[in-house]
């Protein structure tokens, strides 16, 4: 289940010191040496932020992922672009001037390409909510799109403003998972469901962080939504947990399922996974 959450708070001021700071020296040298004309991306985050900021013809392949409508949002653009698997060799082929990674890239691909010659930026992965303009900036001024990525920032801080959660007792949900796994405090995850005016029993639970809630405790602590995963194609012991008839009960009393593509990447694409939630939460309510 996408990760890192508890209400949004933007950034210290001193980190946002740090990030506009960065993000002025980025734009300072991409003007100086002018905007990148070929540029790949080697992860779906980055591959959904090149989509949204790049100018026409200046993205010039993204990650396969992007095009999987299991685990992007935008599958429907990426299809518009040639695909790539992340090898270091075909990533040379097409003679990038500009490499997005992120720091879950593995370090050798990261390494040989530089070796090769190209200029790889690497992107730091969301993990709550207050990072995700910042992340926007960066790419907005690698591609020499400041004025882009400063509208899309616009847009993103105007959409969690119209997503105040409701007033009142929050309804009590879990996210659940294979090997019945969750997220607690501290993750974006956890973040979109206060926003969703969702409170998180893995917080109940003590959990910081990703891990596991056992069936027992989450029978227990009767959650008044279940939010399922997406199911993949195939079957596995790790996914059985989600059929046992303790969980179908709890399942009958409201929830839904969320698809990995709404919530995996920190895009302002996220505001959709709250919009969904919020519908799961409007419809428990109305069956009370």
């Amino acid at each position: 289940m996408p990760r890192p959450a508890g209400p949004s708070t933007l950034a210290s001021p001193r980190a946002s010191d740090l990030a506009a700071l960065t993000v002025a020296l980025l734009g300072a040298t991409a003007a100086a040496a002018g905007p990148p004309q070929r540029v790949v991306s080697l992860n779906l985050c980055t591959d959904q932020l090149a989509m949204m900021l790049a100018a026409p013809g200046q993205l010039v392949s993204v990650t396969h992922l992007a095009a999987d409508p299991m685990m992007s949002v935008m599958a429907d653009q990426a299809t518009g672009f040639p695909l790539n698997h992340g090898r270091a060799e075909e990533i040379h082929a097409l003679t990038p001037d500009l490499v997005l990674a992120t720091n879950w890239t593995p370090r050798h691909t990261f390494s040989l390409l530089e070796r090769l010659g190209l200029r790889v930026e690497q992107m730091p992965l969301a993990t709550r909510l207050d990072q995700i303009p910042g992340n926007i900036a960066h790419i907005g001024a690698l591609l020499g799109r400041e004025a882009q990525a400063q509208a899309l920032v616009e847009d993103f801080h105007a959409g969690l403003a119209a997503l105040a959660p409701p007033p009142g007792a929050r309804p009590r949900a879990v996210l659940h998972n294979a090997n019945n796994y969750t997220s607690g405090a501290g993750t974006m995850a956890a973040e979109l469901l206060a926003l969703a005016g969702l409170a998180n029993i893995a917080e109940e639970a003590g959990i910081i962080g990703g891990g596991n809630l056992a069936m027992e405790q989450i029978v227990m602590l009767a959650p008044d939504l279940v939010i399922q995963a997406q199911r993949y194609p195939g079957a596995s012991r790790a996914e059985a947990v989600m059929d046992h008839p303790a969980m179908l009960a709890l399942r009958d009393r409201g929830g839904g399922a969320l698809a990995d593509a709404e919530w995996v990447c920190g895009t302002p694409h996220v505001l959709r996974a709250v919009a969904r939630l919020a519908a799961l939460r409007d419809a428990a309510e109305g069956g009370e």
